[in-house]
């Protein structure tokens, strides 16, 4: 039997002049929150029972009390800086129970799922509220048995430090006592740029070679500074049907994803001795030149066209997800860098054909390890920071906006867990973040649950509408490049 809708009072929370008079002593906003004020990430979340809505209250009751940024709103203080003051929480106003048409969720489910969370991208956010909403579709789709939309503002968090939250909110299926397994602990220390020191029995050709690296390091992030700058003023992507139309006009966005085999993923990984992070961005290119080739006709093999693409990159030392979330359970959770710590870099896309697959990897694998030999994302992360602060609020988001709308796409991959969980008493079937606000007609994010790859595009309605036959794009790259792969080891073998 189906639960009666919850009421969502949109008049405002009495928190708010409450929180008026301890205006002066929140949290100061970060300048990369302020700089993402437009941006919204949602996170389709798939349930493999109906929702027990009882159970899923008191499991998001019971979390808020951890997570300060959840229960704060922005208030401008007295010199008008924003703060994050606490306000009182009315979780009616943050679980909403649409009722939607009956008839189209019985004719197609999953285009109901999907149809309801585009409109999301039009309805704006309750700003005397903390910014976040559960959207429960309680029906079953081919997916899952139930499907929850998670809609939270930006500025309360990147894509890390979200997906953080939300494993930390989460137990393992197979032992609801503990917290989920993540991946492990990755082997590389310090910096990605960062060389280790040779020891001193490497002798002299070592040590120099190693000093070498710095002096290709000042380059590379010079040539790269430079681009950045000339993003900014001038230099702008080719016009493509991925290059948004018109960058005037909101348009609503379509948030659609299919999963992808994490191992054959990772057997491209191993056989081309890369990262699993080139096999996506070399997929990317090939789902891209399918369908670029595809839709326009052009029959000329030859061409390739250089398009660029925002390239999120988390700056937050490098450790495990588990031993963060570690500190979350043990009351550490201060401890953990939350908010917008994220820097960007411009990587090159190439839309073009190749006879042989792992030829995109290898392209994608080489333009990768180039940007790695840099302090791009770095640099990009404090000029954020300094621009704000020298030129406002309104100078540093035109810049923002421009540099974004001078290139083409942005994307992500982010890792989650390696076993299924449960949220709030619920197992979890798949995990599809994504989100909408870019100035940009297409957003590629990646995440890994389990032994799937979910690849998620957040497109533009009107530019994109046949995106899933892009979906159908990205599933025979990588079949392909897993074939090529495969073809390539057994060779080797035989050698």
């Amino acid at each position: 039997m189906r639960k009666n809708p919850l009421s969502v009072d949109t008049a405002g929370s009495n928190g708010t002049a409450a929180a008026t008079g301890a205006r002066e002593h929140g949290e100061l906003v970060s300048p990369s929150a302020r700089l993402v004020e437009d941006f919204y990430i949602v996170v389709v979340i798939g349930v493999a029972t109906p929702v027990n809505l009882p159970a899923a209250r008191a499991g998001i009751e019971a979390q808020l009390a951890r997570y300060p940024r959840f229960r704060s709103i922005q208030v401008k203080d007295g010199s008008g800086r924003p703060r994050w003051v606490p306000t009182t929480v009315n979780l009616d106003d943050h679980i909403v129970y649409p009722r939607l048409d009956a008839a189209a969720v019985a004719r197609d489910p999953d285009r109901a799922v999907e149809d309801y969370v585009a409109t999301l991208s039009t309805l704006p956010m309750d700003e005397s509220r903390p910014l976040w909403e559960f959207h429960v579709l309680d029906f079953p789709t081919s997916e899952a048995a139930a499907t929850t939309a998670i809609r939270v503002h930006h500025s309360l968090g990147d894509g890390m430090s979200l997906l953080t939250l939300f494993m930390a909110c989460t137990r393992s299926a197979a032992d609801p006592a503990r917290l989920p397994a993540m991946p492990p602990t990755p082997a590389r220390t310090g910096a990605i740029w960062e060389q280790p020191r040779p020891p001193a029995s490497a002798g002299a050709l070592a040590l120099a070679a190693w000093a070498w690296s710095f002096a290709v390091l000042a380059w590379h992030t010079a040539v790269d500074v430079a681009s950045f700058f000339a993003t900014i003023l001038f230099l702008r992507d080719p016009h493509t049907l991925f290059k948004r139309v018109n960058h005037a006009a909101h348009q609503r966005k379509r948030l659609v994803h299919r999963g992808l085999s994490l191992d054959d993923v990772k057997f491209v990984k191993n056989t081309m001795n890369c990262t699993v992070n080139d096999v996506l961005v070399g997929v990317t290119y090939a789902a891209l030149s399918r369908y670029y080739f595809r839709k326009t006709g052009d029959a000329d093999t030859s061409k390739e066209i250089r398009v660029r693409s925002i390239l999120l990159v988390n700056l937050r030392p490098t450790t495990s997800l588990q031993a963060c979330l570690n500190m979350i359970e043990s009351g550490k959770g201060s401890d953990v860098k939350w908010g917008n710590e994220l820097g960007f870099i411009i990587l090159p896309f190439h839309i073009g054909l190749h006879d042989d697959p792992l030829q995109y990897v290898c392209k994608a694998k080489k333009i990768v390890d180039r940007k790695k030999s840099s302090l791009e994302v770095v640099f990009t992360h404090l000029a954020a920071e300094v621009i704000l602060k020298i030129f406002g609020l309104k100078a540093a988001g035109a810049i923002f906006h421009r540099m974004i709308s001078h290139t083409t796409i942005s994307f992500s991959n982010m890792i989650g867990p390696v076993e299924q969980v449960e949220f709030c008493g619920h197992p979890v079937v798949f995990i599809a973040p994504s989100g909408y606000g870019p100035p940009e007609a297409l957003t590629v994010n990646f995440q890994s649950y389990v032994n799937t790859m979910m690849v998620n595009l957040a497109v533009d309605e009107a530019q994109f509408p046949d995106c899933h036959e892009l979906l159908d794009d990205f599933v025979e790259s990588l079949r392909l490049v897993r074939g090529a792969a495969s073809s390539l080891g057994k060779n080797n073998k035989n050698d």
